[in-house]
């Protein structure tokens, strides 16, 4: 006698699109998964990288969130005007942002904001805070304490945009130094796929693009007056918040995740022993928290 044997069931694919939008004339790259009906998570990126820091975290989410991972103008797949005519700023990327969202009919989202990510999820935030469902910060800065002795070079070129402080920043867009950024402050360096570096520095490396990174980092010191401003909104809003920090981060170290405790009273606190992309050495710790403190502030 024959027996009729059912297949297995498998879990569902959890598929990530690669979508460009057209936002003030340029093409702008973006990620994007899971169900169109379910709350949204915006993932912001950070420097030297693009969301293609994300594409673990994406499909780790996408399940019951609707994800979306923008690149900023001259970062990942997006165009890269030539900055002799495209101003390279916060504000800029904060309204492309904002466009894209509002292209996409989203009104509320949840954010993840990491280095840069951070200032560009601040100009969401303070343009429209009651968007806000919930924020993530993993090594991102919104208080005075954070900056520290790293930025000292940096602040020397704010203070004066001279061609000698600009063209002495430009080992930050070395190949020694994206790898750093990927290695320092990590125990096992096995845990971090070298295709990270690979990837970044192939786009760093192209032409105009240093420029394009020195006008950012010059231009990051717009961010600084911002801060007294965004910490109220922090106090007023109070959106649920979740930190996990690598606290071994040379650029943004634990002492800028700290005063988050000062403005937020629902706030997770989680320092990871690991260094600034703190998602390429401890996703399997990272990712349980972020769902888990996800599932509990956006239900319902």
């Amino acid at each position: 006698m024959s027996v009729t044997t059912s297949p297995p069931v498998r879990a569902p694919q959890l598929v990530t699109h690669h979508r460009f939008a057209t936002i003030d004339g340029l093409k702008i790259f973006y990620r994007e998964a899971g169900p169109m009906d379910a709350p949204t998570v915006l993932l912001l990126h950070g420097f030297p990288t693009s969301s293609h820091m994300f594409r673990h975290l994406i499909p780790a989410l996408a399940d019951r969130y609707h994800v979306i991972a923008p690149d900023y103008p001259g970062y990942g797949q997006s165009d890269m005007p030539d900055p002799a005519t495209y101003a390279y700023t916060f504000d800029a990327f904060g309204n492309i942002v904002g466009k894209l969202l509002d292209d996409l009919g989203i009104t509320k989202y949840a954010m993840y904001v990491m280095d840069y990510g951070a200032p560009v999820g601040w100009r969401l935030f303070l343009k429209s805070p009651e968007s806000l469902t919930a924020l993530i910060v993993q090594n991102g800065n919104a208080y005075d304490e954070g900056l520290t002795r790293f930025w000292d070079p940096i602040k020397a070129y704010w203070n004066d945009n001279s061609k000698q402080n600009r063209d002495a920043l430009r080992w930050l867009v070395n190949l020694d130094t994206t790898k750093f950024q990927y290695l320092d402050g990590v125990d096992d360096p096995t845990r971090i796929s070298p295709d990270n570096w690979v990837h970044d520095q192939a786009l760093l490396d192209r032409p105009k693009n240093v420029e394009v990174q020195m006008d950012v980092m010059y231009d990051y010191r717009t961010n600084v007056p911002l801060y007294p401003a965004v910490q109220a909104l922090f106090r007023k809003h109070q959106p649920p918040t979740l930190i996990v920090w690598g606290e071994r981060d040379t650029i943004f170290p634990a002492e800028g995740a700290h005063p988050y405790k000062r403005d937020l009273t629902d706030l997770e606190f989680h320092l990871l022993p690991t260094g600034h992309f703190a998602l390429e050495d401890r996703s399997d710790e990272m990712i349980p928290l972020i769902r888990d403190f996800l599932d509990r502030k956006l239900s319902g």
